[in-house]
């Protein structure tokens, strides 16, 4: 478990690759009338390629971490229309942003973002999100685990039409679990070979356990496979996401 790359088990400070980054951009459409914002930039990779290779109007970097963004700043020099801003995300005004790259897990960020979007950016705008959609709004365009979604917003009236909407089915059981997250893990090419199946397996639980907790898992009881990779993890690397799976809803 300790020669995993702790920032794939974390989810912190991933570096996209430049293929992925121009992957999610040509999904995006971006293009030289954009004026192009990266909350949470990191190093400002993102940042770089839109102004530089996409040739946007403008490309701003929004990194709250002063040694990451001095970073940015040097990856960035010589870039006329690139920008990078110190600061929490939640302070920069977008009312200029035609695209926003958006990729944040933290429930609390999200619903704060989501308010910002709503109320503060211009119709047209284009937020491109990873692995889901901004909450029940309605995504313009998805390329799992890529989406897009445009203002003015519309939304699903509840879980079960956005899981029937974007992946075809009314609930999601283990196998397709295990597809998205298999899917996940190779898009966004940032896992060494030897270590994908172990990380698409805790990606797969992850997907599966938040799926039986708001009520839109297929199953009615948790299946074999559940309980095995959780056991498995559990015993071989002292992981346990059994406290994760909440027995309301267990039947």
């Amino acid at each position: 478990m300790s020669s995993l790359p702790q920032n794939v088990l974390m989810g912190d400070d991933i570096t996209l690759p430049e293929g992925v980054i121009k992957k999610i951009f040509r999904f995006g459409e971006i293009n030289n009338d954009d004026i192009f914002y990266h909350l949470g930039c990191g190093v400002g990779n993102a940042v770089q390629i839109a102004a530089k290779e996409f040739g946007v109007k403008r490309s701003i970097g929004v990194e709250k971490r002063n040694e990451i963004a001095s970073v940015a700043k040097k990856s960035i020099s010589g870039l006329k229309n690139a920008q990078i801003i110190v600061d929490d995300i939640r302070n920069v005004s977008l009312s200029d942003a035609t695209v926003v790259l958006f990729w944040f897990n933290d429930e609390q960020i999200v619903d704060q973002m989501t308010a910002k979007f709503k109320e503060e950016t211009k119709d047209s705008i284009r937020i491109l999100t990873i692995l889901s959609p901004l909450g029940l709004i309605k995504p313009s365009k998805v390329n799992f685990p890529f989406f897009m979604t445009m203002k003015p917003f519309r939304f699903y009236r509840d879980l079960q039409e956005q899981i029937e909407t974007i992946h075809g089915t009314k609930c999601l059981d283990f196998t397709g679990s295990w597809n998205l997250a298999s899917r996940y893990v190779t898009e966004m090419d940032v896992v060494p070979g030897e270590y994908q199946r172990f990380v698409t397996m805790i990606q797969c639980m992850v997907i599966w356990i938040n799926a039986w907790n708001i009520g839109v898992a297929c199953e009615s009881e948790i299946p074999p496979p559940v309980n095995a990779y959780i056991g498995i993890l559990k015993e071989f690397f002292n992981l346990d996401l059994s406290n994760m799976i909440q027995p309301s809803q267990q039947n």
